[in-house]
């Protein structure tokens, strides 16, 4: 049978009528001469099998067929349907159920909405990197039992929840490269028993817990280089029991005791995990091996401070109600983990107490509570169930030590009763010394009685002053004419005149000034007769004004 092409053959059964090639359609089996006349319906029959011989004839060549049902803007063919670089913010819907790649890559999707991919339960690769996730909900893909391959580099992903993973038992390739990580809890893998190849590279993980990679028994390949990791610990590999290429470079290596099993171990048998580029394992701690690698570093050089724990006071007493702070400083090498618990008392139907480290998760006695560096014990509205015995305890690679602490509870202050209610619109009176003052902490407290001493004597200051200012202005009206005018310079340069005193004023900035009057500067001679016949001029003599007087000026 020959093959069809993209247009029907040259002669088409119609009705069931063959029209031969090159014949006229008014010829076939119609002695009658051709008639422009159509019987009813005829058009409409043409049209329908018009149609049917569309959808009959096979795609033309390089162009893919669109399926039923593809998203708008995605491109679908086969089982494959790329969405990539459309500046989606969530999973299209309308993808067909078939699918078996998806390509969402490139776009701005920061949430797996529940559901999203539920009906693509035939799914074996699906890439969504470089998009906008933050987070992964317990479950995302527990509706991909198939798949086989996961990407989501280039996201903002800041941590794992364990079931995030959850169903993915089929998974050989996760890609979890260029994200935001920080820590890797126990269990976070423990879904994928078939995982081959882990990619954690370019994140900022700084901790690895020893069961982070629990249940990877497949694993061949786990990429940890260009993150954050000071330490790792031989139970965080120990599950790793198919591997075959380890990465560990450009992390701030801190070569100390807790890092010593890592060198021998590369040194004996686990050369083989490291290509001759990643075997550059430097350090970055302590100073004196900075930049050095680990492999060329001596045992004896890798070693730790055990630490030192110190609590003050050792014993406290606190009223109810109040809040109190603990301090516990630890040293040591590297820095030791701090951690306050409770010990547990013997007695029974006694309430524990809740002790919360400031900043971070409150623990219930008996329990640890690791700190977060401050070493800070934080208590509050004390309780007499907050009274006993309280460890601080502070570990490193080195060692643990730990001081112990205990509180006392004052149960003789009790609040007092809250007063009874006024009459609306005034405020309640509290008593001298009621809890209104008390309840407030003793910095406050002293504060507040230093802030009041310092206005009283601010006080008293300016009511000396104004005293003693008072005073002066008395004594300057009872001898008027005294002290007028003074002068701080007693150079030798001559007598001045007032002129010369004001330009000496400004130009050299003198504040004082002082006038000799024992020295007069211009002597008065005898008065002048009158010349006869001529009266004397000027005023008579009953009231002439006194002579003037000049003094001499030192300036």
């Amino acid at each position: 049978m020959p093959a069809q092409g993209p247009f029907p053959p040259s002669g088409l059964c119609l009705g069931g009528a063959s029209i031969p090639s090159g014949a006229n359609p008014g010829e076939a089996h119609s002695p009658r001469p051709f008639s422009r006349e159509m019987a009813p319906g005829a058009p409409v029959l043409l049209l329908l099998l018009l149609l049917l011989g569309l959808l009959l004839l096979p795609p033309l060549p390089g162009l893919p067929p669109r399926a039923a049902g593809c998203p708008a803007a995605c491109r679908c063919y086969s089982a494959t349907v790329e969405c990539g670089a459309l500046r989606l913010r969530v999973v299209p819907l309308g993808i067909p159920p078939g699918t078996q790649t998806l390509f969402l890559q490139d776009n701005n999707i920061a949430r797996l909405e529940p559901g999203a991919l539920a009906p693509l339960a035939a799914l074996r690769h699906l890439y969504l990197h470089n998009n906008s996730l933050r987070a992964l909900e317990s479950g995302a893909f527990r509706a991909q039992p198939r798949l086989l391959e996961l990407a989501l580099t280039g996201n903002r992903l800041r941590g794992l929840r364990g079931g995030a993973f959850a169903g993915l038992a089929q998974l050989r390739v996760l890609y979890l490269a260029g994200n935001q990580l920080v820590r890797l809890l126990d269990f976070t893998f423990l879904h994928l028993p078939r995982l081959q190849e882990l990619h954690l590279q370019e994140n900022s993980i700084e901790l690895l817990e020893d069961q982070a990679l629990a249940g990877l028994s497949s694993l061949a390949l786990l990429d940890l280089s260009r993150n954050q990791l000071g330490t790792i610990t031989r139970e965080a590999l120990q599950p790793l029991a198919s591997l075959q290429v380890l990465r560990l470079t450009e992390n701030p290596w801190r070569c100390d005791c807790a890092l010593h099993w890592l060198g021998a171990w590369i040194k004996e048998g686990g050369q083989r995990l490291f290509s001759t580029r990643d075997k550059k394992i430097t350090c970055a701690e302590p100073p004196r091996l900075a930049l050095q690698s680990l492999l060329e570093v001596s045992g004896s050089s890798l070693i730790c401070i055990p630490p030192s724990v110190h609590v003050e006071p050792l014993e406290l007493t606190a009223n109810l109600g109040e809040d109190l702070r603990v301090a516990c400083q630890a040293s040591g090498y590297p820095q030791p983990l701090v951690t306050w618990r409770k010990v547990p008392q013997p007695r029974e139907g006694r309430p524990q107490a809740q002790a919360r480290l400031e900043g971070g998760a409150p623990g219930l006695g008996g329990q640890a509570a690791p700190d977060t560096g401050s070493g800070m014990l934080f208590l509050t509205n004390i309780t007499l169930a907050h009274a006993g015995k309280y460890e601080c305890e502070a570990a490193n690679a080195g060692g643990a030590a730990s001081v112990p602490f205990r509180l006392l509870v004052n149960a003789s202050r009790q609040p007092p009763p809250a007063p009874p209610p006024g009459p609306p619109g005034r405020a309640p009176r509290h008593e001298a010394g009621s809890m209104a003052f008390r309840a407030l902490g003793l910095a406050t407290q002293t504060a507040i009685a230093a802030a009041i001493a310092l206005l009283a004597l601010t006080a008293l200051l300016l009511a000396a002053m104004i005293c003693r200012r008072r005073r002066r202005r008395k004594k300057a009206g009872a001898q008027p004419g005294e002290g007028a005018l003074f002068v701080n310079d007693y150079s030798s340069d001559g007598p001045c005149t007032f002129a010369q005193l004001e330009e000496l004023r400004d130009e050299r900035g003198h504040e004082m000034f002082v006038i000799d009057r024992s020295k007069p500067l211009f002597a008065e001679g005898p008065p002048e007769a009158p010349t006869e016949g001529r009266p004397p001029e000027g005023p008579p003599p009953s009231l002439r004004l006194p002579p003037r007087v000049a003094y001499e000026i030192h300036c």
